[in-house]
């Protein structure tokens, strides 16, 4: 493989090249110019119609001069340029053989966009060893969460096979829970990381919100109240274009939040216009997300006691999942806290429907 030539020193010959065949180009092109003159209009006969050694002489004095200063002023300005160019196409080059930590400097005397472009460059180059280390974080994340199911699944099977443990119907019940576990956990990162490309399929119509959430209600409030918390619902009866399917996956999982981690008692569910939008909101009894972890809560994985959460079956998902429906909508998910000190998630939504389709429904 040829060594490659640096890109300063490639430019820097070209440009010098450039300013000596202009000079030279001057340089003879002016005695051209000044021999046709003299023989056009001769001053007298005896009048020599060619330059002398004198008049070359002022003429180079007057030209290599100014040849000179024009290669001083294109390098010192090739310099200028070319430096950090040379910077970036070397870092570009130790990016592209998997070193992500390489930048590329612009130097104290860089022109203004040439500044900008190693900016730029080197912004790029950081969400790109960001979205590594991010990668990496998920790989490990994700491996972890089904480490633990799939052990269960396949020491419970494997002592069946072995004799220790009956087929009976309570043991075939955990099994179908662990899978439901992994089914839920593999719709999630999906979800996220749909949403995360811009993928995320949605299908809008309008609908009539209140009864989708009565529906969701229904299906978990008989696991509330065994749990020891009292389910309420403050809903107005409102047509909105969403999809009604990832509402419910959103709601679910809010509920499904504040019955593992929420304080036994209320747990209140509301929807209502709030301007030009709707709130579809579930406020619990607290403690909430912790302090440390509040900012950064909606971030997948993140979790405020790790031990708490993956005894009560969490992977950190939960939130995540529902920002991510919420933003696919055009809208977005808030965290606050009530004056009681419950924990309050607002789902902040589009507008809703036209008239004409809330008659049709």
């Amino acid at each position: 493989m040829r060594p490659r030539s640096g890109l300063s020193r490639q430019i820097l010959i070209a440009m010098s090249a450039i300013t000596v065949m202009a000079g030279l180009l001057v340089f003879f092109g002016t005695y051209l110019a000044y021999s046709v003159i003299i023989a056009l209009y001769p001053a007298s006969e005896e009048a020599d119609s060619w330059l002398t050694v004198t008049d070359l002489g002022i003429l180079g004095g007057f030209i290599l001069p100014a040849l000179v200063v024009a290669a001083f002023v294109s390098l010192r300005l090739s310099r200028r340029i070319l430096g950090p160019l040379e910077s970036l196409a070397r870092s570009a080059r130790e990016i592209a053989s998997g070193d992500l930590t390489s930048r590329a400097s612009a130097g104290d005397k860089a022109l203004g966009e040439t500044a900008a472009l190693i900016g730029d460059f080197n912004t790029m180059a950081q969400r790109l060893q960001d979205m590594a280390a991010e990668m990496a974080v998920w790989n490990a994340t994700i491996a972890h969460e089904l480490r633990t199911p799939l052990t269960i699944l396949k020491g419970r099977l494997q002592g069946m096979i072995d004799g220790v443990f009956e087929p009976d119907e309570r043991s075939l019940q955990g099994l179908i829970q662990q899978v439901d576990g992994l089914a839920r956990l593999v719709e999630d990162l999906r979800t996220v990381t749909l949403a995360g490309n811009g993928h995320l399929d949605l299908h809008i119509e309008p609908v009539h919100l209140a009864r989708e959430i009565a529906g969701v209600t229904n299906l978990v409030a008989h696991d509330l109240r065994a749990e020891g918390f009292r389910l309420e619902l403050a809903l107005e009866d409102l047509v909105v274009a969403v999809d009604a399917t990832r509402i419910r996956q959103a709601l679910l999982a809010l509920l499904t939040n504040a019955r593992r981690y929420a304080v036994r008692g209320r747990i209140t569910v509301s929807l209502a216009r709030a301007g030009e939008g709707v709130i579809l909101s579930v406020t619990d009894e607290g403690p909430g997300l912790p302090p440390e972890i509040a900012s950064r809560g909606f971030v997948p994985f993140v979790r405020g006691d790790p031990v708490r959460s993956q005894a009560l079956g969490g992977s950190g998902l939960g939130l995540s999942v529902v920002r991510a429906i919420a933003e696919a909508h055009g809208g977005r998910l808030r965290y606050r806290t009530t004056p009681d000190g419950g924990a309050l998630f607002e789902m902040v939504l589009a507008r809703t429907a036209p008239s004409a389709a809330a008659d049709s429904l």
